[in-house]
């Protein structure tokens, strides 16, 4: 089976490599399924941001306020902001 003839050689690793690259193309053959996207698909995707930009801004803005008018009254606020 193994050849014998520089000729035949040469003839056999050439259709060994043609057989292992149509193998090889058919097992991977399912990944360009899942390629990339197209720069028309990609920008066609809509992703949201995050969700929770103006929730900090109320907190300070409301909660945390309130919290602190039920600790000092605006005497003491004014005392602190004057030792800063």
């Amino acid at each position: 089976m193994y050849p014998s003839t520089m000729k035949e050689l040469c003839e056999y690793s050439s259709n060994k490599r043609k057989l292992q690259g149509s193998e090889h193309r058919r097992k991977h053959s399912h990944h360009t399924m899942y390629s990339g996207l197209t720069d028309v698909e990609w920008n066609r995707v809509k992703t949201g941001q995050k969700s929770t930009f103006s929730k900090a801004r109320k907190f300070t803005h409301n909660k945390m306020w309130q919290e602190t008018h039920k600790k000092f009254d605006t005497s003491q606020l004014i005392l602190i902001r004057k030792t800063l």
